[in-house]
């Protein structure tokens, strides 16, 4: 479904249980991201209702996970640090093409925005597997199918306002590149991406 075309490196899941508060604390921060995204997206393209609409209760939920991944660092006794770069994203967003039509625009921001939904639900699919808290994989089985939602979402969204086949060739050109940014990056335990 998500069509990743290289899988996060299998090793990466054992490092990322040995620094499980690095993790969480990564992850709150990737969740308030999500969450501010969103909120720049409504304000910046808030003459496309339909992804006013569709974003604003995304906006509450993402939100809402900062909260829970919070929940879950204060409970086994982890401390809430300062946010790191996110070398990811950051190299994500060189691929996003500027100019063009605001439409133009705003579906290269919904395909990146996708594309890091994706690789949230693959990585969280992964730990809710082989994590051996039983409620960390509890918690992230429930995270994942939500991050799956919100890919589907940015996708069909961006198909609405663009058309499926210019949409389609598009994110082929965005999964593409996003392997080589992760073939670039070197496999941390402490990052979610």
């Amino acid at each position: 479904m998500l069509h990743l075309k290289l899988p996060t490196d299998p090793r990466w899941v054992n490092i990322a249980e040995m620094n499980i508060e690095d993790i969480l604390v990564d992850h709150a921060y990737c969740e308030q991201k999500a969450a501010s995204s969103c909120i720049s997206l409504i304000i910046n393209f808030h003459e496309f209702h339909e992804l006013v609409d569709m974003l604003t209760p995304v906006v509450a939920e993402e939100w809402a996970h900062f909260e829970r991944v919070l929940e879950q660092i204060r409970k086994r006794g982890f401390v809430f640090g300062k946010p790191r770069k996110d070398e990811y994203v950051v190299k994500l967003s060189e691929f996003v093409r500027k100019g063009g039509s605001r439409a133009d625009q705003l579906v290269e921001h919904l395909l990146m925005n996708a594309l890091i939904e994706a690789r949230s639900c693959e990585r969280f699919k992964i730990l809710s597997k082989h994590l051996s808290d039983q409620e960390l994989k509890n918690f992230y089985y429930e995270l994942m199918i939500s991050e799956a939602g919100h890919y589907v979402n940015f996708i069909e969204l961006a198909r609405k306002i663009r058309g499926e086949e210019k949409v389609n060739e598009r994110w082929q050109e965005w999964l593409s590149y996003e392997a080589e940014v992760i073939k670039s990056l070197q496999i941390r335990g402490d990052r979610m991406h």
